[in-house]
């Protein structure tokens, strides 16, 4: 975690909370904030909700009343709450101070107890095997690891503080191997960097040979707040790949069909089956 970053305790009214994203009912996010640091996080637009005067990746406040909050919304709602629950949708429910402060552990007892729910994971930390016992337990669950790549020297800039990709798919084995169904997120394509034929084949090449078999993919989202940075940080440490980015921004239909074809053209090579969201 970015050591300068002091967690603030906080006090929620409500965890379980109506989503919109497809597929769920409910979502749950323990923390206001991240400290994984990524350069294209979609989540910063929640800069402005919050309070603080940092820039998205620069706090984190810790809601230490959410297991209790969770467990007397469960206890009221028992009848009226079915479905799909994800964790989480503007945080990481696993990032570094869950290992301190365990409200995501927690939350998940709480949710083992009541049995209500279909728990649906989605980190980018090797955090979540820690709690294998607890998610054998719970009526149904999954988990996805966003992995944005292979490739070291792009992982450290674009996500500086997320666990190293090769801790995301050692913790995604040993949950295979415990039963509990893993998938992969490979998001976001950063153009002329994690998008080319040679980066891509790697990646799902080491994604079949680790056991997944479900894939989802999406490109860049270029919200107005992440444009800016992700100029700066191509002119910085990837200038070759600037003008790529750009051709994406400027003419992002006829980037995504190229896109489209080479990846169809690299998981047939490699013998694996991945899609689009």
């Amino acid at each position: 975690m970015n050591a300068q970053i002091v967690p603030r305790e906080i006090l929620c009214k409500s965890a379980l909370n109506k989503t919109g994203i497809l597929g769920y009912e409910y979502c749950l996010n323990p923390y206001v904030g991240c400290a994984h640091g990524c350069i294209y996080c979609y989540a910063s637009f929640m800069c402005r909700f919050t309070g603080h005067q940092e820039k998205w990746g620069e706090f984190l406040d810790v809601k230490v009343n959410f297991p209790e909050v969770l467990a007397k919304q469960l206890r009221s709602r028992r009848k009226r709450t079915v479905g799909k629950v994800l964790l989480a949708t503007v945080t990481d429910a696993y990032q570094p101070a869950e290992a301190r402060y365990r409200i995501t552990q927690a939350s998940l007892e709480v949710l083992a107890e009541y049995q209500l729910l279909e728990v649906h994971i989605l980190t980018k930390s090797a955090l979540v095997q820690r709690d294998i016992s607890i998610l054998r337990q719970l009526r149904a669950c999954e988990v996805g690891f966003t992995i944005t790549t292979l490739e070291r020297n792009i992982a450290r800039v674009f996500e500086p503080y997320a666990s190293p990709t090769q801790l995301r798919l050692a913790a995604a084995r040993q949950l295979m191997k415990a039963g509990i169904p893993v998938w992969v997120f490979i998001a976001p394509l950063l153009p002329g960097l994690s998008d080319t034929e040679e980066v891509l084949t790697r990646l799902l090449h080491t994604l079949r040979e680790t056991g997944i078999k479900e894939i989802l993919l999406d490109y860049l989202n270029p919200y107005p707040a992440v444009v800016q940075r992700l100029k700066n940080v191509y002119r910085y440490y990837f200038p070759e790949a600037l003008s790529e980015l750009e051709e994406y921004l400027y003419q992002s239909e006829i980037y995504q069909e190229k896109i489209k074809i080479r990846l169809h053209q690299v998981s047939s090579l490699v013998g694996c089956q991945c899609n689009f969201i």
